[in-house]
């Protein structure tokens, strides 16, 4: 092997090992940490998704609205609907999310 080879070898190591452990730890982001959106994550994809569940709920309203909903528009970039990810509020019994949720 090269070194060259070698070398491509263990920055692709160094690199998914960072990614590993970012998720590990997640983000803190509006008040939320983003490992816990996977909670939601079944209820916001595919054609018929099922209810959320209590865990996605209790998630949904730790977050702070006002911030979380301004990220609505990067939602497809990972494969969310963001039409299904509004719909959450309701089923939820979230009546007062905040007009960027809905815009």
């Amino acid at each position: 092997m090269s070194t060259r080879v070698f070398l491509q070898c263990l920055v692709m190591a160094m690199a998914l090992t960072a990614i590993v452990v970012e998720e590990a730890y997640g983000i803190p982001i509006c008040n939320i940490d983003t490992n816990d959106l996977g909670q939601c994550r079944a209820a916001v994809t595919g054609n018929q998704p099922p209810p959320p569940t209590g865990e996605c709920c209790g998630v949904i309203k730790r977050s702070d609205l006002s911030c979380l909903c301004k990220y609505k528009s990067y939602l497809p970039a990972v494969g969310i609907d963001p039409s299904k990810a509004t719909t959450l509020l309701s089923k939820c019994g979230i009546s007062n999310a905040p007009p960027a949720c809905y815009a």
